[in-house]
């Protein structure tokens, strides 16, 4: 049985077929939690489009024979690579299972070429968000993105994203092999919240776990990931409900998706549509989130941290439009925690009095 191109997000499961992003995404639906309604270009898409473009992989072998210190061939490399996929038509049935996905999402707007409804289009490579390397950052997402043609062009630029010179040459710093690699894409109708941010079911200072802590800012929480603003802190207890702390930042920037509509199709620069302002000065020295909504986020981390067992990293977005705080809330992604968690596993062995000691007692022949 062939794989299938495009999955529903309730059907995404195996990283390795929808990429950690869509992994993650599908377990939050199939847990009733909140995430805006989407779909996975999977990565049997990604492979049957490099069939198209790469027969044979030479131009893929060429990236793994690229040294990790020649960062100016890895850049003329990739950049080649990044331009045949971004301006390769799409194999007919890949094209017309993301068409018809968008239009199923978007609904009678989402014909090709329309304004049509505004979704998102985000990476999802198959070995982001695993324990042995983090590519967080290196490829690319694209918000506001209107209309069937749009959507098949976010999709080959995200695609492309995989072949950034940045994350061309962290690969090869680590050695990984690019046989194998792919990179699927999630689509989701576009949010614009109220507020966004980040929460942590433990404390990234401490390591505290009976704690969530939460940074927010106005509008979309690219301005927080970005560094453009010094997010608003708080830490809440996990027991009692308790805010036991909190930071009100200066929010100068706020990050949007244009109000009256976004964007047809990505600019030529690949960069987002979405716009940098400075922050009414009105809503600046404001917290973004009031006390309830601080403790539904609180409360909607835990419930994430129990679906998984594990802590967790998570993004999440608070819109305007219902009565309770715990409505309003959306989850974009959530990943493990891994600093701490790192930090937590034990020695590799029981220390000894002597070096040599460790060798003898793998024989079973302590000195």
């Amino acid at each position: 049985m062939s794989s299938p191109l495009v999955l529903p997000l309730a059907e995404a499961g195996a990283a390795a077929e929808v990429g950690g992003k869509g992994a993650s995404l599908g377990e939050l639906v199939r847990a009733g939690l909140p995430v805006p309604p989407g779909f996975v270009v999977t990565a049997g898409a990604f492979t049957a489009a490099m069939t198209a473009i790469d027969r044979g992989g030479a131009l893929r072998a060429s990236v793994e024979a690229l040294a990790a210190s020649d960062i100016e061939s890895i850049a003329r490399v990739s950049a080649a690579l990044r331009a045949q996929i971004i301006g390769a038509p799409l194999p007919s049935p890949v094209a017309d299972a993301i068409t018809t996905g968008y239009a199923t999402l978007a609904g009678p707007t989402g014909s090709a070429g329309s304004a049509g409804a505004a979704v998102a289009v985000r990476s999802s490579a198959t070995m982001e968000d695993g324990s042995a390397a983090s590519f967080a950052g290196l490829q690319d997402t694209y918000l506001g993105v209107s209309g069937a043609d749009a959507v098949l062009e976010s999709v080959r630029r995200c695609w492309a994203s995989l072949y950034n010179t940045e994350s061309v040459a962290y690969r090869r710093r680590l050695g990984m092999p690019e046989p194998g690699l792919a990179m699927a894409v999630v689509v989701q109708r576009m949010v614009r919240p109220r507020a966004a941010g980040v929460m942590f079911t433990r404390s990234p200072v401490s390591g505290d776990r009976s704690v969530v802590a939460i940074e927010g800012t106005w509008g979309l929480g690219s301005a927080l990931v970005s560094g453009d603003v010094t997010p608003d802190a708080f830490i809440v207890s996990k027991i009692t409900s308790e805010i036991t702390a909190r930071r009100v930042s200066a929010k100068i920037k706020i990050h949007q998706v244009p109000p009256n509509g976004p964007v047809a199709s990505p600019p030529p620069s690949g960069a987002p549509p979405v716009t940098v302002a400075d922050t009414p000065a009105g809503l600046r020295d404001v917290p973004c989130l009031t006390d309830h909504e601080i403790r539904a986020l609180a409360a909607m981390a835990c419930r994430v941290e129990a679906r998984y067992g594990a802590a967790q990293d998570i993004e999440w977005a608070l819109l305007d439009g219902a009565d309770l705080p715990n409505e309003r809330i959306v989850l974009l992604q959530s990943r493990p925690e891994t600093v701490w968690a790192a930090r937590d596993q034990g020695p590799a062995g029981t220390p000894k009095p002597r070096p040599a000691d460790h060798v003898l007692a793998i024989f079973g022949k302590p000195l």
